[in-house]
Formats: structure tokens, sequence, C-alpha cells
């Protein structure tokens, strides 16, 4: 019998895990995970940004833990001698209809204590000299880093700490008990008198397993980078990102310079036919029904449809791609880039359309489920690794959402 099973061993698993070892040393702690390899999916594949929390809604779960997050896996990373670059980021406008858009981020960075200042686009052209913008503001505290490199870490400490990590181990099945949770699995059944469900782009199923019923389904959106070409990366020199449409729920092709010097450029966000979906051609029947058949997502498609298509236009056109880029690096031609890695993000979205834009939590008895937590997460995982071990335990029922 464990004391605490955590399922999915992605950065925020691993979190969790290694608070748990820490709060609870002398507790039996287990994470299971089907991937042979940890931070396989979410984490082995975003943009490595540590974020700074400008864009979140002051007051929210984002919002707070970001900021925390942020400062805690620089210590984290100084600590442990992970390689990091705090080298900061501007938000760039182009024209004369984002300037309000602009203005109403910087007024969201100090609500939300965030050290923020407006450039000029003279100032902005001394930070990064090839962008075009006639207004910018700067962020100081966001930085790169390789979040498996900091997964990596979490899985040694709880290790160390007692925890054992079961890789190719997938749950198929779960019973609540008496005593606790009974999880089978392909590797036998395992008891535990508490479960944490970190499962990521499968969290709703596996919420489904034990019994919750939830007003949101995970949709998953596939976000296609390109990479700019080795003799092209001096036209990048840290993090440049657009003022975000307002009516559309993603933030826009940004670029990103990662700490092997190489440039990443996007990522886009199409609806992807898989939920580990990440090529063009990836596809998986029930995914694909359960995502086409979901009210929310047409409800979603229906009100962005312009920007869809916009998106989707773009995944298969290396030209418009191209176009939008040179918004902000007229110097970047079609020959200059060239396809990257993709990733896919596990959005939650509730059946009126909305995507669920705070981090998500249901709790019932003895489990929780983290059944929303996209970007920031990886920034602020530390910090969600205690939101979560401080609920451990407690009872109470019912989705704690911010």
């Amino acid at each position: 019998m464990y004391d605490y099973t955590i399922i999915g061993a992605g950065i925020v698993g691993l979190s969790v895990g290694m608070e748990l070892t820490r709060h609870y040393p002398n507790a039996r702690v287990l994470i299971v995970e089907k991937e042979s390899a940890i931070s396989a999916h979410q984490t082995g594949r975003n943009s490595g940004v540590i974020h700074s929390g400008i864009y979140y809604k002051p007051g929210s779960l984002k919002a707070k833990l970001a900021r925390t997050g942020n400062q805690q896996i620089v210590d984290f990373c100084k600590k442990h001698n992970i390689e990091h670059d705090i080298c900061g980021k501007v938000i760039v406008a182009t024209n004369q209809k984002e300037l309000p858009l602009l203005e109403n981020l910087y007024e969201r960075g100090l609500q939300n204590h965030l050290d923020v200042e407006k450039i000029s686009p003279k100032e902005l052209k001394e930070i990064e000299p090839h962008v075009n913008g006639i207004a910018a503001i700067r962020i100081p505290s966001t930085g790169i880093v390789n979040y498996q490199q900091v997964a990596k870490v979490f899985a040694e400490q709880i290790q160390q700490n007692g925890g054992q990590i079961m890789l190719d181990t997938e749950v198929r099945d779960m019973t609540d008990g008496v005593d606790g949770v009974e999880l089978h699995t392909n590797q036998g059944i395992f008891q535990s008198r508490s479960l944490i469900n970190c499962g990521g782009l499968f969290s709703d199923r596996i919420a489904q397993m034990a019994g919750i019923k939830t007003d949101m389904r995970i949709i998953p959106f596939r976000g296609e980078y390109f990479e700019l070409k080795p003799e092209k990366h001096h036209l990048v020199q840290n993090l440049i990102y657009p003022v975000p449409n307002p009516d559309f729920p993603f933030l826009g092709i940004h670029f990103t310079r990662m700490l092997d010097g190489r440039v990443l450029i996007g990522p886009n966000a199409v609806l992807s036919f898989k939920r580990e979906g990440y090529s063009k051609k990836d596809f998986e029947m029930k995914d694909f029904i359960e995502s086409a058949t979901y009210p929310g997502l047409l409800k979603l498609a229906g009100k962005n449809a312009t920007e869809g298509l916009k998106e989707m236009y773009r995944s298969y056109s290396k030209k418009a791609l191209v176009k939008e880029v040179q918004r902000f690096i007229p110097e970047i031609g079609e020959d200059d880039i060239v396809p990257g890695r993709a990733g896919v993000r596990a959005q939650a979205l509730d059946s009126d359309g909305h995507l669920i834009d705070d981090f998500m939590m249901i709790q019932d008895k003895r489990m929780i489920h983290v059944c929303n937590a996209p970007s920031p997460a990886a920034t602020a995982s530390i910090e969600i690794g205690r939101e979560i071990v401080s609920r451990v335990g407690k009872n109470e029922q019912g989705t704690v959402s911010y």
C-alpha cells in the first residue's frame, strides 16, 4: 500500500512527487508513467521559456504561481547548476491598432506586480536590432531553460528522498475502495491511500475513470515550430513576442532563442487529430471523434473561425507563415527557416466553448485531479507542487479553479 500515487511523470507530476517526499519524508510515494522516459510530452516539447506572468488575469492562480514560480525555478537552477538565462523579452506592436492592447498589457503587468517597462522604437532597436516595431514593452524577468533538465533533477530528488518512479506503467482502470484507491495497470495492481492525477493530455479521461463528472474536456492543440537556419541566428538576440490578439486564445507566433543557440519561430495553434499527435499525419479515431463531437469545440470554432482558418493556412503554407514573421523581422525569407519539432498543448475546454483560462484542480475524497495545467505550468511547477500538496489529505470535494 502506497501513501501517495501520482499518475504522470511530466514536470507537474514530478514537482508534486518532489514536494510530497520533502513534506512527508516517511511516506511511500509512487509515480507511474506510461512512457519509457519522464517528461516525454508537454514538458519535453515546449519552447523552454521561464514566463513572468504578464498575460494572466490579476488575482488568478496562474498570475500568482507564475510570478512566484519564476523566481523559484531560477533559484532551483542556481542551486542545482542547471543552465538557464534570464535574458528578458520584448512584446512588440507593429501597427497603430495594437497600441491600446499593448498599453493594456503594460497595465496588467503592473497589476501583477511585475517589473515591466515601456521602451521606444530606438530602445527596441538597441535590444533587438533587426525588429521593426512602433512601440514595445520589456519584461526583464523572462528567461529560458531546458525543462527536461529541470524535470530530471526533480526525479533525482524524488528518488534520493525515497520515492519511486515506475516507467512503462499505464493506468487502465481504477477502483475507489474503503481504504484507498486501487490502480489497475499493465504492470499489475497498485493500492494507494491518496491519488494525484497529473495526466496532462489524458487527465480528463483519468478523472472519468475515477468516476468524476466534469463539464470540460481536454482538447489537443498542436503547436508547430520552425527554426531559423544557423547563418540567420543573429537576427534574434533573445525573446520577441507579438501583442496577443484578445479575440483569439493563443499568444501568436513569437521568436525564442534557445540555450543552445537555436532560434524557434512559432508556435501556431491547430487542432490535433490525436492527443499525442505531433505531425499533420497523426490520427486517432477515438481522439478525433471525442473532439469533433464535443459541443464546446464546435462553439469555440464558431467564435474563432477567422483566426482559426488563418492558423490552419499558415500550418500548410510556408509563404503565409513567413509573411507573418516579416511583420517583425523583414529580413527573414522562406529559405531562412526549416521545420522544427511540434508540441501538443493539453487545453481544457468547457461545454459552452470557453477555454478554461486558469489552472484547474478537482478534489474528491482522497483524489486530486489536475485537469488544466498548460503554460505557464512548467514555470510555476514548483509552486503548483506546493499548492497541490497543501490540499492533500484535506477532506474537501469539488472543483477548485481560480
